[in-house]
């Protein structure tokens, strides 16, 4: 049998939710009530094969953690590693290559998380499922369904492919993972027109969705990677490897820095074979200043580093998965949210009440019932508001769950919302169904638009809630403010309905009639007229305030923040309003049908201008974010459902919820808020600049000992002198001293005025003009102290070694005052000094880092066993004041170079 083959000439790319119900079971050659036959089934299998996502073979173990050398930083401690092997220095190699495995590994391990992807989309359409064949009701393991095949659905169950609906009866739908859409969907069999939004399709149900209420019965459209589900894990596979902006600077800087070392180490040895020294010398000499320029500790510190921000980061609930996602996310141009749970509580809360004739908000948030009612009442409710309370907690089918301080519902987000409300005025939902039971109800249906409920109250009433369309047609009367009936002034409540309407508020409408008190069962007819208006709800998943703030704070970082969302564009124009995302005095918002219908051009500039994205389908987030990407902004993309899953791996950094997301969304991100909340983002952004701002310091420390070194052997290997430095002792300098003083600069807090700069250049190089003077400037001071020092030592002791310890020692001392002066304890002892400060900033790494390379270098030259490894020699005291003289003229050094430009 072939497997998994999902297209079909007869059903491939048509728009099932244009068509009727008659059509399209015609179209599958179906039978609505009798549905496949067994044949019919064995054929359909030979076409489309299993209705299960195929997971595609990934690379093996062994091949994968090879790959992870694949990177030009890594090449060069390859090849310092095999020059090492070369001259027989098989310990030196061994720690070289070691780097580098310690590198792989971390790689490794980290983007190994990301191959879960794929296998969580399969178990996304996992289930079993009724289906009816040949007249008979079957449970089959969703895998054998077949485009044609009739399902039925009832609440709980899980959709096990796209259908389109041929039966509803009060079905409702949670589409969140697939749409964004933030309540479940009422569903209907009308057919649309063709260019309706995939979050307004209400005549289909799609793979991974759930039934949350009614009954339905569907024709299977499309299976497999057929599915909207299958058609974003074929998206996700074509884009696995995370490539951030620091990846892609290291590599050019590292395949740049590898051909410069290669040219000049080939051109000394040619000049010096030319000059007629020996090839052994000139060998030694090439190989040397090979290992001068290979800044070896340069990997290991920006992994250090980066795992450091990791660390930083989960302390404020960020998780990173993988490690150059931390600098990613402080380079971020462009954050692009997820509205629901993300910037809003994901907790639906009455805010707006309308009744008799008054206007009345309502604080607090969420399902708590902490908050109250704010109106013109004077120490009591209005007896009509009490009434519309009533109404909407009696007219329910949900309930509150409180598990702690935290409150959830039990049913309908919007039907919580209700009885919180009434909570808030003091109303209990179970001592109202006691006191005023229910005898009978109309659930809610799509067609009519209402629910209702018969209660035995006195007078016996019937209470109904629903859209004001549908409620306002069968009143003839309202309650004014003291209870009484008058006449319906239906303009009053349409304009009372846009207010709320404008700010982005869910409304429903209220009403009652009194029945006769020996009724104990209701029917449409009994409110197709008659009914007496109580007033509106109007409610709406709010906005977090401490993300608020940080859409602020990121705004003033220079960081635009954009929403896309599958809900409604008037809900996340109004919760965008709120929140200040924006960038003139109106939020410029599209909805993702206008997106679809304008060119590429247009499409561009529309996503650079605009605010909010609404309704947009799946396919359309990608689009956004590559948008974003071609015009060269960095993307961080948030997002907790499988239709979020694209995007997200294919932003700059992919940031998905830890809390309420769905595991496929999980697996795609390369970070995890465990809080769901943008402001662990703002933190998280904050966190990535620090990380970034101290690589660049370890830039600036490291490469200038690189280029002094360099420096030194070149014109010592063409003037045909001694080297000043040997290949083995340079390789102690780059690893082991300058990890030691390096390291620390990765633990350096953020400096001041941190978020209020914008973020760089997305096309500034790793190493700018700026940088590159300093490093340039202090490689020259490097160059001419080790020169300088190893020269006047060799003519004034005689002893070689002597002179290259003397040299070495001496250049780790003008270290220590060049990284204090990089450093946040350095900056902060200068302004104490010239009392710009009146503290000094506690830098304990720091100092124990200073201490420990002191300590090292003093057994370097001092201990016997070293001195037979490095060709170094012990120093009296005299020599080693002399090494300290270089700390004098560095400070002023230190100050000019900090002045053109600070890291």
């Amino acid at each position: 049998m072939v497997q998994n083959q999902v297209k079909s000439p007869s059903f491939h790319d048509v728009s099932y939710h244009e068509m009727s119900v008659v059509s399209t079971t015609e179209f599958f050659n179906s039978n609505l009530e009798r549905g496949l036959t067994a044949e019919e089934v064995a054929i359909r299998y030979e076409t489309y094969g299993w209705n299960e996502l195929p997971v595609k073979p990934g690379k093996p173990a062994w091949l994968r953690f090879l790959l992870q050398f694949h990177q030009p930083l890594l090449y060069i401690l390859l090849v310092a590693g095999a020059v090492k092997a070369f001259l027989g220095s098989w310990t030196n190699a061994s720690v070289i290559w070691g780097v580098t495995f310690i590198n792989a590994t971390i790689g490794y391990i980290q983007e190994a998380k990301a191959e879960g992807a794929i296998a969580s989309l399969a178990k996304a359409v996992t289930t079993e499922t009724i289906v009816v064949r040949e007249g008979q009701a079957l449970r089959i393991p969703s895998r054998d369904l077949v485009p044609g095949d009739i399902v039925l659905l009832a609440s709980g169950d899980k959709v096990p492919a796209d259908l389109r609906l041929l039966k509803t009866r009060n079905l409702q739908v949670d589409e969140s993972a697939l749409t964004g859409e933030s309540v479940p969907v009422e569903k209907s069999i009308q057919a649309l027109l063709q260019d309706t939004t995939l979050a307004e399709r209400i005549n289909m149900s799609y793979a991974g969705s759930f039934v949350t209420f009614g009954q339905g019965t569907g024709i299977v459209v499309a299976t497999a990677n057929a599915t909207e589900v299958g058609k974003i894990s074929q998206s996700m596979e074509r884009r696995v490897s995370l490539s951030t902006p620091l990846t892609r600077k290291f590599e050019k800087f590292s395949r740049t820095l590898l051909y410069v070392i290669f040219t000049l180490a080939t051109l000394t040895f040619a000049i010096g074979l030319g000059q007629g020294e020996s090839w052994i010398y000139m060998f030694e000499a090439a190989v040397a200043l090979a290992v001068s320029a290979i800044p070896e500790g340069l990997p290991a510190v920006v992994t250090i580093t980066l795992a450091i921000g990791v660390n930083r980061m989960a302390r404020r609930n960020a998780i990173i998965r993988k490690l150059p996602a931390v600098e990613a996310l402080g380079s971020a141009t462009v954050i692009c949210s997820d509205k629901t749970g993300t910037l809003t509580e994901n907790q639906m809360t009455v805010q707006a009440i309308y009744s008799g004739g008054q206007h009345y908000q309502v604080s607090g948030s969420g399902y708590s019932p902490k908050g109250d009612i704010q109106g013109s009442f004077e120490g009591r409710l209005d007896s009509v508001l009490e009434e519309c309370l009533i109404a909407g907690v009696l007219c329910n089918d949900s309930q509150l769950k409180q598990t702690g301080d935290n409150w959830s519902v039990v049913g309908d987000p919007t039907e919580g919302a209700l009885i919180t409300a009434a909570a808030k005025a003091g109303f209990n939902q179970f001592e109202l169904g006691a006191s005023k039971p229910r005898l009978d109800s109309i659930p809610f249906e799509s067609q009519y638009q209402y629910m209702a409920t018969l209660n035995d109250v006195y007078p016996r009433k019937i209470y109904v809630k629903g859209s004001v369309e549908s409620l306002l047609s069968r009143c003839s009367e309202m309650m004014n403010r003291e209870g009484q009936p008058i006449a319906l002034e239906k303009s009053q409540i349409e304009q009372a309905v846009q207010v709320m309407t404008e700010k982005g508020l869910r409304v429903l409408a209220f009403a009652y009639k009194v029945v006769n008190s020996h009724q104990h069962s209701i029917d449409h007819e009994d409110i197709e007229t008659g009914l007496v208006f109580l007033g509106l709800q109007g409610m709406i998943d709010p906005p977090r305030p401490e993300a608020i703030a940080a859409v602020h704070a990121c705004q003033s970082a220079g960081i635009n923040v954009k929403m896309i969302t599958g809900d409604h564009v008037l809900t996340a124009r109004s919760i965008a309003q709120r929140m200040g995302i924006k960038k003139g005095e109106q939020v410029l918002a599209f909805e993702g049908r206008e997106l679809a219908n304008i060119g590429e051009h247009k499409l561009s500039q529309a996503v650079e201008d605009g605010d909010v994205f609404a309704r947009v389908a799946p396919a359309q987030k990608l689009q956004l974010v590559e948008a974003l990407q071609s015009k060269g902004e960095i993307v961080a993309m948030t997002g907790d459902g499988v239709n979020d899953a694209p995007a997200l791996k294919q932003a700059d950094i992919g940031i998905a919820m830890g809390k309420g997301g769905t595991e496929v969304a999980r697996e795609a991100a390369d970070m995890l808020l465990t809080d769901d909340n943008f402001a662990s983002i703002e933190a998280a952004v904050e966190e990535g600049r620090t990380v970034y701002q101290n690589l660049r310091k370890a830039i600036a420390f490291l490469l200038p000992v690189n280029g002094g070194e360099s420096m030194t052997i070149l014109i010592s290997a063409l003037l045909a002198r001694d080297l000043p430095i040997l290949s083995l002792q340079v390789l102690w300098l780059n690893m082991i001293n300058s990890l030691t003083m390096t390291v620390p600069l990765a633990f350096e807090p953020k400096s001041n005025g941190l978020m209020q700069h914008p973020p760089r250049n997305p096309k500034e190089p790793l190493i700018t003009g700026k940088l590159l003077r300093r490093i340039s400037i202090v490689s020259l001071f490097n160059w001419i102290l080790i020169f300088g020092i190893f020269e006047w030592a060799k003519s004034v002791t005689g002893d070689i070694a002597v002179a290259r310890t003397m040299a070495i020692q001496a250049l780790v001392a003008a270290r220590i005052i060049y990284l204090l002066s990089i450093s946040q304890l350095g900056i902060s002892l200068f302004n104490y000094i010239t009392r710009k400060s009146r503290s000094i900033t506690n830098a304990p790494i720091l100092i124990v880092g200073i201490i420990g390379a002191v300590v090292l270098q003093i057994i370097f030259s001092q201990s016997h066993l070293m001195n037979l490894l490095f060709e170094t020699a012990p120093l009296n005291l005299n020599q080693w004041l002399i090494c300290l003289i270089p700390m004098v003229p560095m400070l002023p050094l230190a100050i000019f170079v900090n002045s053109l430009d600070r890291p």
